[in-house]
């Protein structure tokens, strides 16, 4: 897994430039064979571009972001006038599928209708500023963008009979694939998580932007949408109301409320968890036969929030093992003759193997709930472990190492200065210096200077 890591992270480098276009289906890698490349070497927002650039926000690349968000606001225009055209509505969305400059290039019918694709791509420029925290780009990129999408949400999204939102077409990638039963009679746990989210986090970033009323009008729409779909037997997340995910199926469109959203989370009690463990059984009893090779990419990052350490390092080296060719590319299909998917063939994409480098550092680090955990979701055999500068949200840059089982030594480097909270590792012995340190409870706390460093020892 550690070689995984190092040829992922290499590949991840080799494909992004923070002057250059970002990564599409292949990257720079397409054969010159004078034939169209897979599903055209285009740029699939469905899920593909968003897994493909997991790695730069705590595998500490952030230029390479930079690179995507950058291009996705000099294509606004280009966007903003496909809304404007297909949906004759106010606001932002963006092509499922699109091109170079993205504009939409066609596709099934889920891609040229679905209404939430820019809320999945705001994603990104939230992640950019809370890895970042650089003001200047909240003001002048984060805020702008989250904001036009909220609006195009607002206006698409009407209330139902029950005084709840919803969409008047929903789907689920790539559920029911290109038939007319890919749209629901009622509002996907994809959808819904994507505009819950939204909502909530346009108004987080309105209220650092000093911005009351903005804040109050996105939560006050927040409130108006429904609760996830979960199954009263399993516990687990449906794809729609009343609708279960009954077959193997490769993309887990519908647990997005856990992945990469974090709306459910195993830090908000015995709820939460019963959710995610309920999913994740669910998964399981379906089984892989009809996965690819980055649903076990992806698969690992659900495990890894789960706190599963034993089963995330075994779909990621599922994955190593079985689809992935000598050259390390990953090819969708099976290789391996084991069984573990019947999908066997050999289309060459990305988004597998940068999700797969994600999914090892979700393991290693957490920062999503504003908590630091260090090797959260480890199996129990790796006693002696380490790592050296991944990035936290807050713009922290952590290094960590474990020896017989326990976190011996973690060094915390602040880029942007404030408030660093991590649950505790060392339990009541150790030693630090640098940084002011307290014990709060279950967590340790420091206020930083910018630049300044801490390193807390076990004793």
């Amino acid at each position: 897994l550690q070689s995984l890591w190092f040829e992922e992270m290499y590949k991840f480098g080799a494909a992004t430039r923070v002057d250059t276009p970002p990564i599409t289906l292949q990257g720079p890698w397409t054969a010159d064979t004078g034939k169209i490349p897979p599903w055209r070497g285009d740029y699939h927002h469905d899920l593909n571009t968003e897994l493909s650039y997991w790695p730069s926000y705590a595998g500490n690349h952030l230029d390479s972001g930079q690179g995507f968000v950058d291009w996705l606001w000099d294509t606004k225009s280009t966007s903003k006038s496909w809304t404007e055209r297909f949906f004759e509505l106010p606001g932002l969305n963006v092509p499922m599928t699109a091109d170079i400059n993205n504009e939409q290039i066609g596709g099934w019918h889920q891609y040229t209708h679905s209404a939430t694709t820019a809320a999945w791509l705001a994603h990104h420029f939230w992640l950019q500023w809370r890895y970042s925290m650089d003001r200047e780009f909240l003001a002048d990129r984060a805020y702008p963008f989250l904001t036009e999408v909220s609006v195009f949400m607002e206006a698409v999204t009407e209330l139902d009979e029950n005084g709840e939102r919803t969409l008047p077409l929903s789907s689920s990638p790539e559920v029911n694939d290109n038939r007319l039963d890919a749209w629901f009679p009622t509002i996907t746990n994809y959808d819904l998580a994507l505009i819950s989210w939204l909502w909530e986090h346009t108004a987080i970033l309105a209220e650092e932007m000093d911005e009351p009323r903005a804040a109050e009008h996105w939560r006050s729409l927040a409130q108006e949408l429904p609760e996830q779909a979960v199954d009263p037997e399993s516990e687990g997340l449906l794809v729609a109301k009343d609708y279960p995910l009954t077959f193997s199926h490769r993309h887990f469109s519908h647990l997005m409320a856990i992945h990469p959203l974090g709306l459910i989370d195993g830090s908000d009690g015995p709820s939460a968890r019963r959710v995610i463990r309920g999913s994740l059984a669910d998964l399981e009893k379906l089984g892989t036969d009809w996965w690819t090779g980055y649903s076990f990419s992806w698969v690992a990052s659900f495990y890894a929030r789960a706190l599963d350490g034993e089963n995330a390092a075994e779909y990621l080296r599922k994955f190593a093992t079985s689809f992935r060719l000598r050259n390390s590319f990953h090819v969708n299909g099976d290789q391996s003759g084991k069984g573990y998917s019947k999908f066997t063939y050999r289309p060459f994409t990305l988004e597998g193997n940068f999700a797969a480098a994600s999914s090892l550092m979700e393991m290693l680090i957490q920062s999503h709930t504003g908590v630091v955990r260090l090797f959260p979701a480890i199996p129990k055999d790796w006693d002696d472990c380490s790592f050296k500068t991944l990035r936290t949200e807050g713009a922290f840059l952590v290094s960590a190492e474990r020896a017989g089982g326990k976190t011996t030594r973690v060094e915390i480097v602040s880029e942007k200065g404030g408030r660093f909270e991590m649950l505790n590792p060392f339990g009541e012995s150790f030693a630090s210096h640098g940084a002011k340190l307290t014990k709060d409870g279950l967590t340790l706390v420091a206020e930083f200077e910018p630049g300044q460093k801490l390193v807390i020892e076990n004793r």
